[in-house]
């Protein structure tokens, strides 16, 4: 198949992705990386943000051009969907019923389906048709704020919390999870997944940790640069190094290794801790960031070098276990979790924008002469 995989644990899945950006093709991604037919419908031509071949999030399935402003365009869409699992898309609250295209034309042609629906706010709410991006569905969530410093600004963790860890994956657990019901009801359902709702979900261990009174002004907990124990220091030769020595037999292993007497360093002292992360920082400022990779890394310390988006896939442990791999001749993240039975094989290459569409639409069942038409009426973008 075009893009599509031969095995792995979601073979025989069929899911139509309608296509847009971040959260949205993530998702399909991860549904295409475990073996699951995805057909990718986008204008022919698309030149927006995250469009193109370029875009490693696209890859393991094909491009079908598809106008859905047309009659003939949700048509086809419709009649994808007969044959299909689920679908994904990412547009606001109302879109794809404007187009003709929503939960209830979806299911009345195929009510087993689940319909995927990816959106900042969710499908309601005061805020549900409003603009939005990342940075700032975490910060309704309550997620941003937390990542600070003390006395200063908060940090976006670049766009993997909203986007992907409380977007696409909560978006692609719903759609597995609505799949597996869908078997045994014979009834399929709208899994409506908000990246606010999917960012505050990942705060969950953080909110039991506030109810316990163990967590408090962000900057001054374990967890966010208030331990000396848990935190980057920079090296003598201006790389870093990370240490997560939380319980007590990783922190005395730390504290051996750095030469450092325990009676002077109490590791729960919370009074001493900016105190102590002063006099870290002097320790680790006299050896190289790999000078304290050979010493820390093999060892119990829970310390680790830190590595940039360059150096990360030569890592030992990343080459070791194929962390990244080569698709198309470009390097990028390999497909995860590892299964041991149907592991699938590594996903196609990401293709333009309609480059598959008679070839993808020939394996969905649509005959030549069928492709033809759809072209003539414009459907095909």
């Amino acid at each position: 198949m075009v893009g599509a995989m031969a095995a792995g644990p979601l073979h025989g899945v069929r899911v139509v992705e309608v296509a847009s950006i971040g959260p949205g093709p993530f998702a399909a991604m991860m549904l295409a990386d475990m073996g699951a037919d995805v057909i990718r419908l986008e204008r022919a031509g698309s030149d927006g943000l995250g469009a193109g071949s370029w875009n490693y999030t696209h890859r393991g399935r094909p491009s079908v051009g598809c106008d859905l402003k047309t009659a003939e365009g949700r048509g086809m869409l419709l009649r994808l969907c007969e044959s299909a699992d689920a679908l994904v898309e990412g547009f606001r609250p109302g879109v794809m019923e404007g187009l003709g295209a929503g939960p209830e034309e979806v299911l009345a042609r195929n009510p087993r389906i689940v319909y995927g629906r990816m959106t900042g706010y969710g499908q309601d709410g005061p805020m549900a048709r409003v603009a939005g991006h990342d940075v700032n569905y975490i910060s309704i969530a309550g997620a941003l704020g937390q990542f600070k410093r003390s006395g200063e600004k908060p940090l976006f963790p670049l766009n993997m919390v909203g986007d992907y860890g409380g977007g696409a994956m909560v978006l692609a657990f719903g759609v597995v999870c609505g799949i597996l019901e869908a078997r045994s009801s014979g009834e399929g359902q709208v899994v409506d997944a908000a990246m606010v709702e999917g960012s505050a979900l990942l705060m969950t261990m953080i909110w039991a940790m506030k109810g316990i009174g163990i967590w408090g002004e962000p900057g001054t907990n374990l967890l966010d640069s208030g331990a000396h124990f848990y935190e980057t220091y920079e090296c003598k030769d201006g790389g870093y190094v990370a240490v997560g020595a939380i319980e007590p037999q990783f922190y005395a292993e730390l504290l051996r290794l750095l030469e450092l007497d325990p009676e002077q360093f109490p590791q729960l002292e919370r009074e001493r801790w900016p105190e102590l992360k002063r006099r870290f920082a002097e320790v680790f400022a006299t050896r190289t960031r790999d000078e304290w990779a050979e010493i820390l890394e093999p060892a119990e310390a829970c310390a680790t070098a830190v590595y940039g988006i360059d150096d990360a896939p030569d890592h030992p442990q990343n080459r070791a276990r194929g962390t990244f791999v080569e698709i198309g001749g470009c390097l990028q993240p390999a497909p995860a979790p590892r299964f041991s039975r149907t592991a699938p094989p590594l996903p196609a290459p990401p293709s333009e924008p309609a480059a598959d569409t008679d070839l993808a639409l020939a394996e969905w069942g649509f005959s030549t002469a069928e492709i033809a038409e759809l072209r003539a009426a414009g459907a095909l973008g």
